[in-house]
């Protein structure tokens, strides 16, 4: 997770002895004082589902908050109305990672503990991918989100409220639900959808017109990538069951754990995160006149009748390049790299989430 210089330089970690560390916020972003915890007045928009008799979260460690402020619509601004928002809410332990392997670092110390994530859906799956590779995830209490990305789909399908005050308070307060959690062959993991073939083109044309265009960006990549999009000869297996043999070029697979994708393009509008199983949309659609028709109908939500649209559901999805082709992967909206093979595997109940209901 990579963070806003300014704010990587104004917070700084200090490891006091038994390597314990503790993050505290600098005047840059606020200056409330870091707790407010003892008056025991409940907060004037409590939410259904609270989980004390005040609205705040029950007694214990501070809650960690990972604040990622170059996620894509955030300004500092915005981010220091959200901290001063959690600090009135509860006692919070606040991190800006900056350098290599700070992320890491944190989330070492963070069992038992409740997490806040300040960002996208790639801040939160950065936060998550460190949980794993420390071996720290089931042992974490509660993970609360604060949408700040560009596009923040994790949020749209999992009732977390995208305006960042009202979601600050679902973030400590809100009903915890468990969801899964994909991992790949390769160690990394997956909390929204990955994408094979021309979504993930499409991440990559919009990379240079993201940052201006917002949400707009991921239209414009669309567009870019489904001109020239002739499809991958791709062989799937859904839990070990063969849906595709390769002998026919193939658009698009999307392994999906969340119904949407760009900022609220519904890929896999049937999905649900609870059910432990992943939704499998595969589109066959590669001549000209049948990817625009996709796109649009993709657009509108009207793609799953599509003669050339298949969707299937499983624990396990296998994708296999033929012909000594390669494919993309956009992984929660990030490029991962090319493969000829990969292999994503759902975890279900990895993690728990706090929503508004």
């Amino acid at each position: 997770m990579r963070a806003q210089h300014a704010l990587s330089v104004a917070v700084r970690v200090a490891v006091p002895a038994g390597g314990v560390r503790h993050a505290r916020s600098p005047p840059l972003l606020d200056t409330a004082p870091v707790t407010d915890s003892t008056s025991g007045t409940p907060p004037p928009d409590r939410l259904p589902g609270d989980q004390s008799p005040t609205g705040r979260p029950d007694a214990g460690a501070p809650v960690l908050v990972l604040a990622n402020a170059s996620a894509g619509s955030a300004e500092t601004a915005e981010v220091a109305a959200v901290l001063r928002r959690l600090r009135g809410l509860a006692e919070v332990e606040v991190a800006v990672p900056g350098r290599d392997g700070e992320l890491s670092d944190l989330v070492a110390g963070a069992a038992g503990r409740a997490v806040v994530v300040v960002g996208g859906d790639g801040s939160l799956n950065g936060v998550l991918q460190a949980m794993v590779e420390r071996d720290v995830l089931a042992a974490v209490g509660p993970v609360g989100l604060v949408p700040l990305g560009t596009g923040n789909d994790f949020a749209r399908g999992h009732g977390v409220p995208l305006d960042p005050q009202r979601a600050a308070q679902v973030a400590l307060t809100g009903r915890t639900r468990s969801v899964g959690l994909l991992h790949d062959d390769q160690g990394r993991v997956v909390v929204n959808v990955v994408h094979v073939g021309v979504a993930a083109e499409a991440t990559a044309h919009a990379e240079d017109v993201k940052g201006l265009l917002g949400r707009t960006g991921y239209l414009v990549g669309a567009v870019r990538a489904g001109i020239g999009a002739l499809g991958w000869r791709l062989r799937v297996l859904v839990d070990d069951e063969v849906v595709l043999d390769g002998g026919s070029r193939t658009l698009m697979v999307s392994v999906a754990l969340g119904r949407s994708v760009g900022g609220g393009t519904p890929v896999a509008p049937t999905a649900a995160p609870e059910d432990g199983l992943a939704d499998v949309v595969v589109c066959t659609a590669t001549g000209w006149a049948a990817r625009l028709g996709f796109a649009r109908d993709l657009r509108a939500g009207r793609h799953l009748g599509r003669a050339d649209v298949r969707v299937l559901r499983g624990r396990r999805v296998h994708v296999e390049a033929l012909a000594g082709e390669s494919f993309g992967i956009n992984a929660d909206g990030d490029l991962v790299g090319r493969r000829r093979r990969s292999t994503w595997t759902l975890e279900p109940q990895a993690w728990r989430i706090r929503t508004a209901g």
